[in-house]
């Protein structure tokens, strides 16, 4: 005997069913509305609570949410000691950078690209004045490293000094070995997308 008729029906009566539901099916996708941030990229304060009391201000350039967010620390060195010494500058926020983001940092988001051993020196012979020499050549580095680090140095005072810079938006690094430095810039686009190569031209360009 068949039964093809009677599954034909109870499919029928099924689809009734449901649709006395008020199940619809659709094909136009529904617009539930832009995804909430899932981190702040704020510290609450507007500065890190890294334990330390005294020392010098610090502005160090970190990753959070896919892009460089500035964070205020403190350093250790002694204020009278870092004033006016670009090296002992970049040396002390090179070291911020190195740092793992304290807890309250992770909590809003914040990370670091940069990874020690990493020493920053003074020019060698022949370098434009204001030059800054890292241990490994900077286009060695992760791209989101270099950027951190090009955007953090040549917003402090260690980047008042490189040519062609104005303090704010380029710094002069080079590598330890004897190829010519290159001046870097930190755009806006850069701290938007901070994996993509940083801007250079030779140090000598104004």
């Amino acid at each position: 005997m068949r039964t093809f008729p009677r599954r034909a029906g109870l499919l029928v009566l099924g689809a009734v069913l449901l649709a006395g539901c008020g199940i619809r099916t659709t094909s136009v996708p529904v617009d539930a509305g832009a995804a909430p941030s899932r981190v702040p990229c704020s510290v609450p304060g507007g500065a890190s609570e890294t334990g330390m009391q005294s020392g010098v201000p610090l502005r160090v350039y970190l990753l959070c949410g896919a892009q460089l967010e500035p964070v205020e620390r403190r350093s250790p060195l002694p204020e009278e000691k870092a004033s006016g010494d670009p090296v002992r500058t970049a040396s002390a926020l090179l070291v911020q950078l190195e740092t793992e983001p304290s807890e309250e940092e992770r909590r809003a988001g914040f990370g670091t690209a940069v990874k020690g051993p990493l020493v920053v020196t003074g020019p060698h012979k022949g370098d434009p004045a204001g030059t800054l020499r890292l241990s490994r050549q900077p286009e060695d580095l992760p791209p989101t490293a270099l950027a951190q680090i090009v955007c953090t140095f040549a917003e402090s005072p260690a980047g008042e000094s490189a040519p062609g810079g104005s303090g704010g938006d380029s710094i002069v690094l080079g590598g330890p070995g004897p190829y010519q430095p290159r001046r870097y810039s930190c755009t806006a686009d850069l701290k938007e997308r901070p994996e993509t190569a940083v801007p250079s031209a030779p140090a000598s360009s104004a």
